[in-house]
């Protein structure tokens, strides 16, 4: 049975849907820590962007690697996207530092602008897939 990439899954999409899911995530671990600044004992979470990052290079590679077939192809596609969402549910980590405000509401604006600048691009993806299926230039 010979498996094929569909338009999507050929376009960035399948990717900044990732990145806008992490980043969700993430807003929502940070937010977190701005609600226990004053918790006694509370430590900073937070998702590991380098090791999210790293997940999803690997997802790059691998669906940039040409295979002998297109069914071996999708098959390690899919399976490198299934470690990117596995790591999205363990990247959780404790810095054991005092909650800094500032800090925080930097990394949460650093986080936004991450999402915000996914969310665009996937907009022009679904532009030009648009354009694409109706035809026009």
């Amino acid at each position: 049975m010979s498996h094929f990439l569909s338009p999507v899954e050929s376009t960035t999409i399948p990717i900044l849907e990732k990145v806008v899911g992490f980043a969700q995530s993430r807003h929502t671990v940070l937010v977190g820590n701005l609600a226990n600044a004053d918790t006694p004992g509370y430590q900073v979470r937070d998702l590991s962007r380098d090791t999210f990052q790293e997940r999803l290079k690997e997802v790059i590679e691998t669906r940039n690697t040409p295979y002998e077939t297109s069914s071996d192809r999708v098959d390690e596609y899919d399976s490198a996207m299934q470690e990117v969402n596995d790591s999205m549910r363990t990247l959780l980590f404790h810095d054991k530092s005092d909650v800094g405000l500032e800090q925080q509401v930097l990394e949460i604006s650093k986080n936004r602008t991450m999402h915000n600048m996914a969310i665009s691009i996937m907009q022009n993806q679904f532009a030009l897939l648009n354009v694409a299926i109706s035809e026009r230039i």
